[in-house]
């Protein structure tokens, strides 16, 4: 494999991993919205990743979760309907956890491999110098 090929893929491995790091940045961050039973519960969003026939990854969509939720027993909270219940994301914080730990372990291993080629490319300039 070229060094052009190891950053090629590297760089859609960076790519992937940050669409990946954001879903999980906002599913966490709204881990705790609550709506109206009425409304929409917060969908968790899902990056769908794809392998290319280079050996490169892309992402090809976001699914989201269920829109319905589930629904929490909140009295005091002002969005309750009158049996006292809102919605919430129908999200395992746990679990966003875990997938955040394995993005992020990509992302540095993308970035290892991006650093690694730019040594091996300031090496061949270093032997076409002398």
């Amino acid at each position: 494999m070229s060094a052009f090929n190891m950053l090629r893929i590297a760089s859609e491995g960076l790519g992937a991993h940050q669409v990946w790091l954001d879903a999980i940045g906002n599913n966490i961050s709204n881990v705790n919205t609550y709506k109206p039973t009425s409304e929409n519960a917060f969908q968790v969003q899902y990056p769908i990743f794809q392998a290319d026939s280079t050996g490169g990854v892309r992402v090809t969509g976001i699914a989201e979760g269920d829109p319905n939720g589930r629904m929490v027993s909140m009295p005091d909270n002002p969005l309750a309907d009158a049996n006292g219940y809102v919605r919430a994301p129908d999200e395992d914080l746990s679990a966003q956890m875990g997938d955040l730990i394995m993005a992020q372990r990509g992302f540095q291993a993308s970035v290892s491999v991006t650093k690694t080629a730019q040594d091996v490319y300031q090496a061949a300039i270093a032997i076409g110098q002398k």
